[in-house]
């Protein structure tokens, strides 16, 4: 029993086969592929070589980057103190309410230099990255910070620096203020020694 599926495919190779047949009889074309053919051949092949290449450079690129990431050295991250009291021990103030100002300060005590009294009414820390200060508050009590060393300061307590070394102490600071607040009062009517 016939079907039309069969018939269709009979009929399509018979047509193919006679243009063949046709194109092999033609001495102007035996052998040879029509232009529009040629064209879409040598397209074809190009646009393959171009995929290869293409790959070919991002795969390179690829390895290259991550040989170089694995030579670069990694980013170590080191926590200097966690803390919720100054250096005397006490503990720390309740943030303000309202909007927070972050104030950042660079403060250089050349060698033999004291700071007058002061207290702080904000909380502030900070890191020593050259020298050695000597903090002192109003009974006597000292904090000596070192080159490399993290010093959170009192809040609202009386007390000096003092730079007993050769050379300049150089202190970076971190002040939790907000607009308008100081970051010290001055209490010049104490004398230092």
């Amino acid at each position: 029993m016939w079907n039309g599926s069969a018939v269709a495919i009979v009929t399509m190779k018979t047509k193919t086969k006679t243009e063949t047949e046709m194109r092999n009889d033609n001495p102007t074309t035996k052998n040879s592929k029509k232009p529009k053919e040629m064209r879409n051949t040598v397209l074809w092949m190009f646009t393959a070589i171009l995929t290869i290449c293409s790959t070919s450079i991002i795969t390179i690129s690829c390895e290259k980057a991550n040989a170089d990431n694995a030579t670069l050295p990694k980013v170590e991250s080191t926590e200097l103190i966690r803390t919720s009291q100054s250096w005397d021990g006490v503990e720390l103030p309740d943030y303000f309410e309202g909007r927070p100002e972050l104030v950042a300060v660079k403060y250089v005590f050349p060698a033999g230099q004291k700071l007058g009294w002061h207290h702080h009414p904000v909380m502030n820390y900070g890191i020593l990255v050259q020298g050695e200060l000597t903090i002192i508050d109003l009974e006597g009590n000292e904090k000596v910070v070192k080159e490399g060393e993290v010093v959170v300061e009192m809040v609202n307590t009386i007390h000096h620096g003092e730079n007993r070394g050769t050379k300049p102490v150089i202190l970076y600071m971190f002040y939790l203020s907000q607009e308008g607040k100081e970051l010290a009062v001055q209490h010049p009517e104490i004398h230092l020694d």
